[in-house]
């Protein structure tokens, strides 16, 4: 009866142990698709902003076409990419620069700056970028979590029966591009 209990013990301690990183693997799968939607939509949110935006600064700014032009098509890139965290990075990296020639031109345009509409818009642009990182932040935490779980032995054999992919961090290429020029009045 011992013998039993004995080799019921060690073949029932591994298996639960086997289904509570399985488990782990499938909670951390959820939660990096579930901060991925949370980006995912302040980035639509931000793509909604930005026709608004041009179309405020294209009032003042009738010879800029070619910035304002430029803007409008980074931002149609970006809002159609829909592939891997880093893929979409590069789009949203190059709308970065897109909007910073943006608000340069913007600049050069006092009574631009001291519009209401687009005092309001950049405002609410700005409030939208700092919803994105913090969505990144959280994506980019899942990710890393996921990564350190599918990467750490013995945890990677459980991972590795399941096919997940490694999920590749959302990230910007260059510091700068992570503050949100803003105009002041």
């Amino acid at each position: 009866m011992e013998v039993v209990i004995i080799v019921a013990v060690v073949l029932l301690i591994p298996l639960i142990w086997w289904i509570a990183v399985y488990n782990r693997f499938v909670r951390l799968k959820h939660a990096v698709k579930e901060s991925w939607a949370d980006i995912d939509v302040e980035l639509k949110r931000r793509y909604e902003l930005i026709p608004n935006l041009v179309e405020t600064v294209k009032g003042y700014a009738r010879h800029e076409r070619e910035v304002l032009e430029r803007v409008v098509e980074l931002r149609n890139r970006a809002a159609a990419s829909h592939g891997s965290a880093a893929s979409q990075a590069g789009d949203e990296n190059q709308l970065n620069v897109g909007l910073k020639s943006l608000f340069a031109v913007a600049e050069s345009y006092p009574a631009l700056k001291a519009d209401a509409q687009f005092l309001a818009l950049q405002e609410e642009l700005a409030v939208t970028e700092d919803r994105i990182a913090a969505a990144r932040r959280f994506f980019n935490g899942n990710v890393r979590d996921l990564r350190n779980l599918m990467q750490s032995f013995p945890t990677s054999i459980v991972g590795g029966t399941m096919s997940l992919e490694e999920p590749t961090f959302f990230e910007l290429d260059d510091a700068s591009e992570r503050v949100v020029p803003r105009v002041t009045v």
